[in-house]
């Protein structure tokens, strides 16, 4: 079955200048993924006329679908409207339904209509219009030699309910769509290349229908299998089959599949086993119980945290003995040993976790330069301690070594408490 592609295009200087993040085009990706629309190119261009017309002509020739976003406001710098009408050679006429629905929308609020938003009812003769439920601005749908454009307002939760009540549904009804299918295997401890480097045979005997893709981020790597066929259930099966074997390859450093970060699967773990966490920070200042946080029902697991950031609150409030601070450093196995261990004792927890490094851009020594971190994982039968060299921004330092600390208590949990990766699916 053939590809059918889209293109989305947003308009407004307003993006351009960087006012205004596009989280439209994010959306509307995965919602057309869903509906197996490929969408082959994100455009964002000003309010200028002659660059909106060239946009136009340029995506009807590498797409089936244009869909557009931003610019049908009722003032002089929204040329959405004005620039499809010409475009489309055709005539601007108050629609009477368009304007009925303006009027109601209006009087609801109890405001007055005025001859600016009166005009929000004026559309392309030769577009069919589309109802936008929640605002003022209708949609537009043109269809011409095959290919479709269609022109949304940019204000998000219009275009978002403008699509899934209406666009998708009638896209789907208008071509004859694949489907798309995606897997997304989540690892971490293992760079880019390196992984890249050992799962290459497994990548070169994929099946041509489905494709391997790369998505690095701070701490991990995503590995996402696009596949194309005619049956979800028989691509979900084959790309499940894929990623057995990919398991088999690199499985120690798969901690899960789809959209749960590492925060999810450690809290998923405590709260099914019953285990409790407490934690001890310096260097990351308290971001990693952020992240233990953000996670609904963390409470039923995570017991608190210390953040004892000076050498004299590491003895004060936690304990640390200062013999070990004078002999070792704060940044130091040993202290990093007491740091967790204690910290399990004082808030009664079945695990400890720590973190003590040199964040940057001060502090460093030549012993220990700026990026130097250990990290601890304790329970009553084990203390685990891991030293990372890291890198000199601070911002990103207190970043990995949190992420680290999480990737610490997966591998130190007792075996039966691990939420393996086959269990992820």
């Amino acid at each position: 079955m053939r590809a059918v592609t889209a293109e989305l295009l947003t308009i407004g200087d307003e993006i351009l200048y960087g006012q205004i993040i596009d989280t439209n085009s994010q959306w509307m990706g995965v919602n057309l993924s869903d509906a197996g629309i490929r969408v082959i190119r994100k455009t964002a261009v000003g309010d200028v006329e002659e660059d909106i017309l060239n946009a136009f002509s340029e995506a009807e020739s590498r797409a089936d679908i244009v869909l557009i976003t931003g610019g049908l406001g009722p003032t002089n710098d929204d040329l959405t409207k004005p620039c499809l009408v010409k475009y489309f050679n055709c005539a601007l006429k108050i629609n009477e339904e368009a304007l009925s629905e303006v009027t109601a929308f209006f009087k609801s609020r109890g405001r007055e209509l005025t001859e600016i938003n009166r005009q929000q009812a004026a559309l392309p003769t030769c577009c069919e219009k589309i109802t936008n439920a929640v605002g003022t601005a209708p949609g537009m749908w043109f269809h011409r030699h095959g290919k479709v454009f269609v022109s949304m307002p940019g204000v998000p939760h219009e275009m978002k309910r403008m699509m899934s009540d209406l666009v998708l549904p009638k896209l789907k009804a208008t071509f004859n769509t694949p489907v798309i299918h995606h897997k997304v295997i989540r690892t971490i401890g293992i760079g880019e290349s390196f992984l890249a480097d050992k799962i290459a045979d497994w990548e070169r005997s994929l099946p041509g229908h489905i494709k391997l893709a790369y998505l690095p981020s701070l701490g991990e790597v995503k590995l996402r299998l696009t596949a194309h066929g005619d049956s979800k259930e028989i691509l979900e099966v084959e790309t499940n089959d894929q990623v057995i074997k990919l398991e088999s390859i690199v499985g120690e450093y798969i901690y899960g599949h789809g959209n749960g970060p590492m925060e999810v699967v450690i809290g998923k773990t405590l709260l099914e086993k019953n285990l409790t966490l407490s934690i001890a920070e310096s260097c990351t200042g308290g971001y990693l119980s952020h992240l233990i946080t953000s996670v609904p029902g963390s409470s039923g697991y995570f017991m608190g945290s210390i953040i004892p950031y000076a050498n004299e609150m590491k003895v004060r409030q936690l304990g640390v003995r200062p013999e070990i601070l004078d002999q070792f450093g704060a940044v130091s196995k040993e202290t990093i040993i007491e740091m967790a261990n204690l910290v399990r004792s004082k808030f009664n927890t079945d695990i400890g976790v720590a973190t003590s490094g040199i964040a940057g851009p001060g502090g460093a020594t030549l012993e220990k330069p700026v990026g130097t971190v250990w990290i601890a994982y304790a329970d009553r039968h084990q203390t685990v301690t891991k030293k990372l060299q890291l890198s000199t921004d601070r911002s990103i330092n207190i970043k990995l070594a949190s992420i680290s600390a999480l990737n610490l208590i997966r591998l130190s949990l007792p075996k039966d408490a691990v939420l393996t990766s086959s269990s992820m699916a």
